[in-house]
């Protein structure tokens, strides 16, 4: 079952782009955990942080229709690799700002950051894995996982022990900025790749999504809900909801990102043996287990492992999703995949924004137990991605 990743640490150019994925999983990791400090700085409730979430979403949402013309401009290992360093930049600002105006416009260029390194790098991933016939798309988005583990675990921790935010933010982007820039001669193999891939499509146009594309936007968006909802409310959850110390606002994330990483890093193995269809719908059930579970015993320690069941049972679903994506016939390069991300993105920033309005009618617990019910939806309707595509 683990045979496959000593492989992939071995390929230059997967390890690569493995290194991107996990470095852009970092910052978000760090973000994520640093949530509640722009909570509190700014006196903001949940429905107003909600609304400031929002700014994220319109970055990624004016980006991914642009993320297509300018991965075809660049090509991908490039689009990859400067939109990583534009992120990196604006990641770290929030934490400088003075005024609610700059902390936002600083979310919606990092949004649009992010949008683009997400459908420049599993692009790539893609080009890898039909130029070299190896399957890496699950350990790649694992990387993500661990970085987003690491990323949260650590900015949790230094905060809680004095490190001031925008130091350890800072810190965090110029190390991002490094990688991206030592990460170019590895990738540079690529870029043949690419230039035939765009070569070849040259002529074709964006076409309206096929019924499977439309069935792959509609599980993404519920799986994306989830990943939203863990990556921007699960340290608001720790302290306010699990009361738990300080110092452990960043685990509950950092157990879903622990439990979502070692999912995908034996994805491509399961989803090999068992089938894409198959293992989406054990992980949707999976997930609104945790939910629940968060939901009605939301107490130390039982919340880190209800923490973890979402961070498993989610764990497949950006795998077998966004690999479905790119490769949707009578699409250009990029463009099912980019149609796709513009769909999920909402559900990853959009989700968040629907929790704090949920949560200021009634409660952070039910805004959970709402999104375990769209992953008993996505459990259901998995089984028919097979059919589809």
């Amino acid at each position: 079952m683990f045979a496959h990743i000593p492989a992939f640490f071995k390929h230059v150019t997967a390890r690569s782009i493995g290194i991107v994925f996990a470095v852009q999983g970092l910052l978000f990791g760090t973000w994520a955990a640093l949530i509640p400090f722009v909570k509190h700085k700014f006196g903001l409730d949940e429905a107003q942080l909600g609304l400031l979430l929002l700014s994220l979403q319109g970055g990624v949402l004016l980006m991914n229709p642009f993320s297509v013309p300018i991965l075809h401009r660049f090509g991908a290992p490039t689009a990859a690799l400067g939109s990583l360093v534009a992120a990196a930049a604006f990641f770290s600002l929030p934490m400088l700002a003075t005024n609610i105006w700059f902390l936002a416009t600083a979310l919606f260029f990092a949004g649009a950051g992010f949008a683009s390194v997400n459908v420049a790098i599993n692009t790539c991933a893609t080009l890898l894995e039909a130029r070299d016939r190896v399957g890496i798309m699950s350990t790649c988005h694992a990387l993500w996982s661990t970085g987003a583990m690491a990323g949260s675990a650590l900015a949790g921790t230094a905060t809680g022990l004095g490190v001031m935010p925008a130091i350890w933010s800072g810190g965090v982007a110029l190390f991002a900025m490094v990688i991206a820039w030592l990460m170019r001669k590895p990738l540079l193999p690529l870029e043949k790749s690419d230039q035939h891939e765009r070569g070849a499509q040259s002529g074709q146009k964006f076409a309206w999504p096929s019924a499977g594309l439309w069935l792959i936007i509609f599980l993404s968006l519920c799986t994306n809900v989830t990943e939203g909802t863990m990556a921007d409310w699960s340290a608001v959850y720790m302290r306010e909801v699990v009361m738990s110390e300080e110092f452990a606002v960043g685990w509950g994330f950092a157990a879903y990102a622990f439990c979502m990483a070692a999912g995908r890093f034996v994805g491509d193995a399961l989803i090999a043996r068992f089938g894409a269809a198959r293992m989406l719908r054990v992980g949707g059930a999976v997930a609104a287990a945790g939910l629940f579970l968060l939901a009605f015993l939301p107490q130390m320690p039982f919340a880190l492992v209800w923490f973890a069941f979402v961070g498993a049972g989610v764990s497949l679903g950006a795998p077998v999703l966004y690999a479905a994506a790119a490769r949707a016939p009578a699409m250009a390069q990029g463009a099912g995949l980019a149609t796709m991300n513009t769909f999920a993105m909402v559900g990853f920033f959009g989700g968040p924004v629907l929790i704090g309005f949920l949560a200021k009618i009634w409660n952070l617990p039910v805004a959970f137990a709402v999104v375990g019910a769209t992953a008993l939806w996505w459990a259901w309707k998995a089984g028919k991605i097979n059919r589809k595509m």
